[in-house]
């Protein structure tokens, strides 16, 4: 058998005696007819369940991962009547279908029909929600610590940490407690639940805290896990129509380390989940905080109140013949104390002053001028002449433990009011680094009294001035501190009271007593303050002779 002719075309051999003829394949980029088939293939690999519908909304079709997702909606469901009619209701969709979170989303086909295209977004949403709750408990967490900073008072730390728990931690929340300073030692407790008008305060005896299981441990120091302990009787603890607590976490509030409570937060229905019970630790801890900033503020309010009581300005004695008047203003008028001072000791020709200005501020020149104070209430006793008391004063000073090194020094003007018998007073003048006193006549001048001088209790050897001056009838001396003439205001804060305005209000004031003008005196200087704290204490002392 011979094959074909030369040049013929031969194809692949198909029956005995015949040959089969195939198209050449197409080229490249021709479009391909898609059928059903491989349309549904196609589908079923998506991630997204796919639902189509007629224009009834009446299933047409169902990929493979919506018998996954949704395995009631079949071919033929009407979607109005499935499990899932928000699929027929809305363009879009956001719902939990049989444990998972589901999103879908309409479009339209041509010839009124559509598609939905659903897809789980379980993990997704997990993520979102926990992040949210974290950012939640984050700025739960900053608002407390912030509002409970500010509570530097015990009742009001304890007040924000019941008020700030509900309802963010329970439905309610207890405190129990011991006061820093018990009149009974029984625990106390603060309540607030949901929907009360104010905290309630209450006491209760050891048995009743002690049936609320792990509030011993609290208040121990140690933490329990929550629970619902039905057979725990906390009518006495909670408000009337609560009903039955579903959860209840006790957490132990320390404050500097120490034990001072117990944090009660009840639910009545749902749990405390382990990131519940870390937050509400958290919190307790928080509250612990502010209780001890609280304690620890009232401990220096009662110390400074200690020291305001014994360092103000005592009442002036009231001294025949003389007339004075006094007037005091701390610097920043907050405690109430500072370094400057004066006093007036009744002797038996009249009296012996002391005005003078402590190195420093607060409640450190406080207790230097306390120090200087009591020496001069006991060195007076052994010597009444000015200079000499002055240097006493120094002595005692530079004696004093580490007077050096702490700069233990006072500038003081110290002198004796003498009647006369022509009604005048004299006064005779010891002291050092202090400005001099003015004497106001009664045309209106005002004159410096120079008395000069160092420190006192600064330096070893060192100078004090004295002088004399005669107070006439009508005739007026005024001792004052460096804070009167230093006091800064005006239009631009700036610029001080100055000697020469403190003149002008002298001069102008004359014919004034003491009193009234001491009064005037304090209101012209805060009026130049215009509101602003002074930097420096404001002390003054005005002297004239008196009739009787």
């Amino acid at each position: 058998m011979t094959g074909p002719p030369h040049g013929g075309v031969t194809g692949p051999v198909g029956t005995r005696g015949q040959t089969t003829r195939h198209d050449a394949p197409p080229s490249p980029g021709t479009p391909q007819p898609a059928g059903s088939q491989l349309a549904r293939e196609l589908l079923d690999g998506l991630a997204d369940a796919v639902v189509t519908t007629d224009g009834t909304g009446v299933v047409t079709f169902v990929n493979a991962r919506t018998a996954e997702l949704l395995p009631e909606i079949v071919p033929g469901t009407d979607l109005s009547a499935s499990a899932l009619p928000a699929l027929a209701a809305a363009e879009t969709f956001d719902a939990e279908h049989r444990g998972r979170r589901l999103r879908g989303v309409r479009r339209c086909l041509t010839g009124g029909r559509y598609a939905w295209y659903v897809r789980d977004v379980s993990e997704e949403y997990a993520r979102t929600t926990a992040l949210l709750a974290e950012r939640s408990r984050t700025a739960f967490l900053t608002r407390a610590g912030s509002r409970l900073g500010m509570s530097l008072h015990r009742d009001h730390a304890l007040r924000t940490a019941v008020t700030l728990a509900v309802p963010y931690l329970a439905d309610l929340a207890l405190v129990v407690h011991r006061p820093p300073t018990p009149t009974e030692h029984l625990p106390h407790w603060l309540r607030y639940a949901d929907g009360d008008p104010a905290p309630v305060a209450g006491v209760a005896p050891w048995a009743v805290t002690s049936a609320l299981p792990g509030l011993p441990e609290a208040f121990a120091g140690d933490t329990s896990d929550p629970g619902p302990w039905p057979d725990a009787d906390l009518t006495d603890l909670l408000p009337a129509g609560f009903g039955r607590p579903g959860a209840v976490l006790v957490s132990p509030v320390l404050a500097a380390g120490r034990p001072a409570g117990a944090l009660v937060l009840v639910r009545r229905a749902t749990t405390f989940d382990p990131r519940d019970v870390e937050v509400a630790r958290e919190f307790a801890a928080r509250a612990g905080a502010a209780l001890a900033t609280a304690d620890l503020y009232g401990e220096q309010a009662h110390l400074a109140r200690v020291l305001q009581a014994s360092l103000l300005p005592p009442e002036l004695p009231a001294v025949p013949g003389i007339a004075l008047a006094g007037g005091y203003r701390a610097a920043g008028d907050t405690l109430r104390i500072g370094g400057d001072f004066y006093q007036v000791f009744p002797t038996a020709r009249g009296a012996l002053f002391a005005l003078g200005d402590v190195c420093g501020k607060g409640v450190g020149a406080a207790v230097l001028t306390g120090r200087v104070r009591q020496s001069l209430q006991t060195l007076r006793l052994v010597e009444q002449r000015p200079a000499e008391l002055v240097r006493l004063l120094d002595r005692a000073l530079l004696d004093t433990p580490d007077a050096a090194r702490h700069s233990q020094f006072t500038t003081v003007l110290l002198g004796t009011l003498d009647r006369e018998p022509d009604g005048g007073v004299r006064a005779t003048i010891a002291g050092g680094g202090h400005p001099s006193p003015l004497l106001v006549r009664p045309d209106g001048t005002v004159e410096p009294v120079p008395v000069g001088g160092m420190p006192v209790g600064a330096l070893t050897g060192a100078r004090f001035g004295r002088a004399t001056v005669r107070l006439a009838p009508g005739e007026l001396l005024l001792a004052y501190s460096d804070g009167v003439i230093e006091a800064r205001g005006g239009p631009r804060d700036v610029e001080m009271f100055g000697e020469g305005r403190l003149r002008r209000a002298l001069a102008s004031a004359v014919g004034l007593p003491p009193a009234a003008l001491v009064d005037r005196l304090l209101q012209l200087v805060d009026e130049w303050l215009g509101g602003q704290s002074q930097d420096d204490d404001i002390t003054m002392l005005a002297m004239s002779a008196s009739p009787g």
